[in-house]
């Protein structure tokens, strides 16, 4: 049974990578936030079971926030600010999705060196997560980086906290005060970032970031 948990808590950690990798290929930003909603789901998985595996029962309420908040919430929120936006089209890229895939599997590898070697002291169990989580963490960097629509780039920073809630989990968690905390203020800066899109909507009629570069370059 040891064994299984093990395989079944990397499999899940595993599969936020691959969703990960998902969420930077897609060029739609309908199909990018049904990815980022799948993202939140295997969070919650893959949490609920680092709750079964370790007897934490303060795990499965992290779980619960993150399927309340990251998988319902956020991305019905979003699906509302992209249609009051009227933003139904393709996510802009700064490079092609191949050389950013490559630059993805390029930081997975990354992560394992790193994790793997800072961590020789820790249990196989935490060592493995924690490189998954790392992995998870540089890939929605690389989203923000990549992509110059403002959508998307808040798309990558949540991503990249999911990354840290299964490396909190993976860690034997973290208290359950700040897990709250860290939901709560989530929840606002999601909704100041709301806001921050209407505002640049309404006045410079676009949230492509370059456009915006553009428009302050011709203001000068």
């Amino acid at each position: 049974m040891g064994h299984m948990s093990f395989d079944i808590a990397h499999l899940l950690a595993g599969g936020l990578v691959l969703v990960s990798f998902m969420m930077i290929y897609q060029d739609r930003l309908h199909a990018l936030l049904n990815t980022f909603t799948l993202h939140a789901l295997v969070l919650t998985a893959a949490v609920a079971w680092q709750a079964w595996t370790q007897g934490a029962d303060h795990l499965y309420i992290t779980a619960a926030i993150a399927l309340i908040f990251k998988a319902i919430i956020i991305p019905g929120a979003l699906y509302r600010i992209i249609r009051r936006l009227g933003i139904h089209r393709e996510v802009e890229q700064v490079v092609g999705t191949g050389l950013t895939m490559l630059a993805g599997m390029g930081l997975v590898a990354l992560s394992i060196v790193v994790m793997l070697d800072v961590t020789t002291k820790a249990t196989a169990f935490a060592r493995e997560d924690l490189a998954f989580a790392l992995s998870v963490v540089l890939l929605g960097l690389l989203m923000m980086v990549t992509r110059r629509n403002a959508v998307s780039q808040v798309v990558g920073f949540m991503s990249l906290e999911n990354g840290l809630i299964l490396a909190a989990a993976g860690a034997k968690g973290m208290p359950l005060v700040v897990e709250i905390t860290v939901a709560f203020s989530i929840l606002i800066a999601f909704i100041v970032i709301g806001v921050f899109l209407f505002r640049i909507r309404e006045r410079f009629d676009t949230v492509d970031l370059g456009a915006l570069d553009r428009f302050r370059g011709e203001m000068r």
